[in-house]
């Protein structure tokens, strides 16, 4: 029991660093454990139990994160925490909590940074459409921003 109290108190002291969910925890207490399901299973609870791990306040904080820092859109960030065992219901509710007016910026100054590096391509429209996309944004949010920046480019050509 005294392996027991000290990776929980290790995994506490952690976890009140920053966040962690659910499945990160329990790999880091199976580590510890050699394994042992039971016991790691067993931390695992007592964290959820005391709120030093909580999926919702964990994907929240990641999903505000990576749109705001990182630029990724809605489809990335729901990716990524459902291949961390984060529930898709989670996931959703976690999104509603990024700003959208602040996202749709991002993604727009994503976008105008790669055309900066695009500039004399011929393909420029489809590697623009194609950059959005990977960058989880839905094709219907991307085009008429990569539009709006094509144009612009075009106006400021003519003048």
């Amino acid at each position: 029991m005294e392996e027991y109290s000290k990776v929980l108190d290790r995994l506490q002291a952690s976890c009140s660093k920053r966040e962690y969910c659910s499945s990160d925890v329990f790999r880091k207490a199976l580590k510890a454990f050699d394994g042992d399901r039971e016991l790691a299973g067993k931390v695992l609870q007592s964290l959820l139990d005391d709120k030093f791990v909580d999926d919702l306040r964990y994907a929240s904080a990641f999903a505000r994160e990576k749109s705001r820092l990182t630029g990724w859109g809605p489809a990335k960030i729901t990716y990524t925490l459902v291949a961390k065992g984060i529930p898709r219901s989670v996931a959703a509710e976690a999104l509603g909590e990024v700003d959208q007016e602040e996202a749709g910026r991002r993604m727009r100054s994503v976008l105008e940074t790669k055309f900066k590096t695009l500039a004399g391509d011929p393909q420029v429209k489809f590697k623009l459409l194609k950059f959005g996309l990977t960058r989880g944004y839905e094709y219907d949010q991307v085009a008429p921003v990569v539009d709006d920046i094509l144009k612009s480019v075009v106006i400021k050509e003519i003048d």
